[in-house]
């Protein structure tokens, strides 16, 4: 299929209470771009990806206007089980995404919902499992592992359904330095669109070469991640803020192309 792998134009949306979320939201995400979604609390990002696999919006039922579009096709009601196996979300606590009694149970659990069963599932649980580097816990319980191993198998969950867009929650908050580092390994690695929901602004500089800059229900500015992070007077007027004494200007990182 032909087409970017996100298209989206003047997305609207008001939450029931009547809360304005999205005003008119413009952005192309092309195939195989790793994109990070910046912006203070309350900016509408996750509101927005929720968008993207029809949890929100006029396709679920709810309120909004505007166009999206997954791999050049529009979303609509029906197209909802195709559109939620090719964007794949995985939420900011993988608690979550993991509630069946074993590993192998969590990532089987989507590809058995599509029908696949034997030799077939246990080949694609395995695939996502050894993309994230979890195989060998396969028949541990979830609550048995570390919150970093939990977010990896919550990251296969979604990578056995072999979706063409990651959109991932924060997925270095609350991680120790090494599951940090072990995950942008992971994610570097990966064949697929990535977008990613981030406070971590040196996590998006490591793992993304573009970011969207969302305030207010509105991208405010699209761009290379080091040009945007570079920026004081953009950074100051969003409410973003760089660690201490960190430059993004000097540190080594992807490019826009």
């Amino acid at each position: 299929m032909s087409g970017p792998s996100i298209h989206v134009e003047r997305l609207v949306f008001a939450y029931p209470d009547g809360r304005q979320a999205l005003y008119g939201v413009d952005f192309t995400i092309q195939r195989g771009e790793r994109v990070a979604l910046l912006g203070p609390n309350g900016a509408g990002k996750t509101t927005l990806v929720l968008h993207l696999n029809g949890i929100l919006g006029s396709v679920a039922g709810g309120t909004g206007s505007g166009r999206i579009q997954v791999g050049g096709s529009d979303l609509h009601r029906e197209h909802l089980p195709e559109v939620r196996r090719k964007v794949g979300l995985v939420f900011q606590d993988p608690d979550d995404q993991l509630f069946m009694p074993t590993v192998r149970d969590d990532v089987a659990f989507g590809p058995a919902n599509l029908g696949l069963r034997g030799a077939e599932l246990d080949e694609r649980v395995h695939e996502a499992l050894v993309q994230v580097g979890m195989q060998d816990q396969i028949d541990v319980a979830p609550h048995h592992l570390s919150y970093g191993q939990r977010r990896r198998v919550a990251v296969a969950t979604v990578l056995a359904m072999r979706p063409e867009v990651l959109v991932l929650d924060e997925p270095s908050s609350n991680l120790d330095p090494a599951s940090r580092r072990e995950l942008a390994d992971i994610l570097s690695g990966l064949d697929v669109t990535l977008l990613m929901i981030t406070h971590d602004l040196p996590y998006a500089l490591q793992l993304c070469e573009r970011s969207l800059l969302m305030d207010a229900g509105r991208i405010v500015a699209d761009g290379a991640t080091r040009e945007l992070l570079g920026n004081a007077e953009l950074m100051t007027a969003h409410r973003l803020e760089l660690p201490y004494g960190f430059d993004p200007l000097s540190v080594p990182g992807p490019e826009l192309h």
